[in-house]
């Protein structure tokens, strides 16, 4: 990640469609993602092993400009073409010197639906940069490398990237966006970022920037049980920042970088409160030790069910409009209060349907606590769950009611509330189709 300015899971799938602006009408079944593979650590810090060698062998950086850097491509592109991708490397120049991207394309699938993941490849030049990106390089190529191995056949095109001069400003990252004409641009229908999933007291953080590539990590993580938040520390400081600015959606993960861990944070997560996500953030010591091997294990993991779930199925036009909240809501223990989620509907005419769609996502770890309400503008409760004797975790589907007396604009509410004691959760997302 460069430095900071001074001013500085087959429901996935069925969201992952709808990202794209279109979604499965209700008498048709979505599609459903072939499960992912496990990507193996070992496999991912065998790479940033070789990276370190890189470094140690060229100054100790793989910096744009400098010889590690070149050497760090030339890496990465071998395990490629010996994998059978299509690859091609972009040159540009930047503070006096040549800087390299390089692109990988599997083979197949419709290129006019494009899924996109990416990583820079460059560190700052005090250092080996094996969090700072290392991490995020070495997790998308063996993620890449598994893809080869499974002869997975996508539905949709997999393109990969690894961008140089990062750490100057995204500099290669908004040379390859500027290189693709306005139709290119227009076949990539999402950009997956990482940079930096090892850090060494870590966090799980998922980008915000598009709510349904947002659902697609923070439903991986619930089936780990591992709470996420939104990922703020980063924002605009690396490759998918060009790529928004393009119109492109992107999504993608963070562990942290140079933040301190709060002592809420080190609860949910473990680690050591009051200290820096990555203490070695743009520093020499930012070398093969400064990972946690469980971060790195869990992002790359999620890397690849992200592809997999993306790439997987056909798209078919919309059946109607859907307002969706994706904040996270905490549903206190019993005997807490009941809290809800507010979506507002607005710019409709007359009534709400008789067949309203409810989606409901609750990560919950005993559902039959739960009670769930959908409240209408009018303040009448539509009953959409019942607390039972249910063991059963999470909350996961979509409910049918008839709101033909409510009007259609105005708030809508989901309230829930837990009534049984010793379980927790959250209110992950929900949305209305009209």
């Amino acid at each position: 990640m460069r430095t900071k300015h001074a001013t500085g899971l087959a429901t996935a799938a069925t969201l992952a469609v709808a990202a794209f602006g279109l979604a499965a009408p209700a008498a048709q079944a979505t599609p459903t993602a072939a499960a992912a593979p496990d990507i193996p650590v070992a496999n991912v810090k065998a790479h940033l092993a070789q990276l370190q060698q890189i470094a140690n062998a060229n100054g100790g950086n793989r910096a744009h400009g400098r010889a590690g850097y070149k050497a760090s491509l030339d890496y990465v592109k071998g395990k490629l073409d010996a994998a059978g991708f299509t690859t091609s490397v972009q040159q540009f120049t930047s503070s006096g010197a040549t800087g390299y991207n390089l692109i990988a394309d599997w083979p197949g699938g419709d290129t006019s639906q494009t899924v996109m993941s990416g990583a820079h490849l460059d560190s700052v030049t005090g250092g080996p940069g094996i969090n700072d990106n290392g991490s995020g390089t070495a997790g998308v190529l063996e993620t890449a490398l598994a893809v080869s191995r499974a002869q997975l056949k996508p539905d949709k095109h997999l393109r990969f990237g690894w961008f140089g001069a990062e750490e100057l400003g995204m500099v290669g990252s908004k040379y390859y966006v500027n290189s693709l004409s306005t139709a290119d641009r227009g076949k990539i229908s999402a950009y997956l970022n990482f940079d930096m999933i090892g850090s060494p007291n870590p966090g799980y953080f998922v980008y915000d920037d598009d709510p349904a590539l947002e659902k697609v990590f923070k439903d991986y993580f619930a089936t780990l049980s591992i709470p996420t938040e939104i990922e703020t520390e980063g924002d605009g400081r690396s490759d998918h920042a060009p790529f928004k600015n393009a119109g492109i959606r992107v999504g993608g993960l963070f562990s942290g970088a140079d933040y301190s861990k709060t002592s809420t944070q080190a609860q949910k997560w473990g680690g050591t409160a009051g200290r820096a996500f990555d203490a070695c953030y743009h520093s020499s010591c930012d070398t093969s030790t400064n990972i946690d091997d469980t971060a790195l294990d869990h992002n790359s993991d999620a890397i690849a069910y992200a592809l997999w779930q993306l790439s997987a199925g056909t798209t078919t036009p919309p059946t109607g409009d859907t307002y969706e909240n994706t904040t996270d809501v905490t549903i206190p223990d019993s005997p807490g209060a009941a809290v809800t989620s507010s979506v507002s509907v607005t710019g409709r005419t007359g009534n709400a349907p008789a067949a309203l769609k409810v989606g409901v996502d609750i990560v919950h770890t005993y559902s039959g606590d739960l009670v769930v309400d959908l409240i209408g503008p009018s303040g009448k409760a539509y009953r959409l769950h019942n607390s039972s004797s249910d063991s059963t975790p999470n909350i996961n589907t979509t409910y049918t009611v008839n709101a033909s007396t409510e009007t259609a604009n105005g708030t809508w509410k989901l309230k829930v509330q837990d009534k049984g004691p010793q379980d927790t959760g959250y209110i992950n997302s929900w949305k209305l189709t009209f």
